[in-house]
């Protein structure tokens, strides 16, 4: 059994099996989320287990949203010009200038914490919904998940867990895909 099947089957799902998994997905009452760390490329594997653990939440009465941050990223950019648009602008400007524009996108002008929540389920119910957050890997190198974490604050009802590609630094700290500096003031639990 692979090290990210063992971490869903014997650590995540009993959480999120349980009646109320609110106290033991994260110690703050209005951060009711938590990371689950996964190798980048373990990235389908991971979509596999994710649908499978999915399948057998939901036949215990769990309803599972997922929250696909491709998507997200898809129409903050589509909401500021086409898709072409861009692909123009960073032949012409090259790709240091579009990450800066792009964060500014999802940062300020469409903000991805907003798309997010507007996913949210809309009667969230803590005993029986649950929120998977998938494809962060879409977002990288233009916008950190930490500055997402954050802004959710308040704004999440639900058990709610982020899948993140990147390798563990220390017991907190997180390197979003393997490749940027470290971040260590992660909040939410890491499994």
């Amino acid at each position: 059994m692979s090290d990210l099947l063992q971490r869903i089957k014997s650590v995540l799902e009993p959480i999120l099996d349980l009646t109320d998994p609110r106290e033991r997905i994260s110690a703050y009452h209005d951060m009711p989320y938590a990371l689950f760390r996964y190798d980048p490329e373990d990235e389908f594997e991971l979509r596999k287990e994710v649908t499978l653990i999915e399948t057998r939440l939901a036949q215990k009465g769990k309803q599972i949203s997922r929250i696909s941050l491709i998507e997200c990223l898809d129409e903050a950019m589509r909401s500021q010009r086409p898709l072409e648009d861009w692909f123009a602008a960073e032949r012409k400007q090259g790709t240091s200038k579009m990450v800066e524009t792009v964060h500014a996108v999802l940062s300020e002008y469409t903000p991805l914490v907003d798309l997010v929540s507007a996913r949210m389920p809309k009667e969230p119910d803590p005993l029986r919904d649950i929120v998977f957050i998938l494809r962060a890997g879409a977002l990288f190198p233009v916008y950190r998940t930490f500055s997402l974490l954050e802004q959710l604050k308040g704004r999440v009802m639900v058990p709610t867990v982020l899948f993140y590609p990147g390798d563990l630094d220390g017991a907190a700290g997180l390197r979003f895909m393997g490749v940027l500096a470290a971040e260590h003031n992660y909040r939410p639990k890491i499994f």
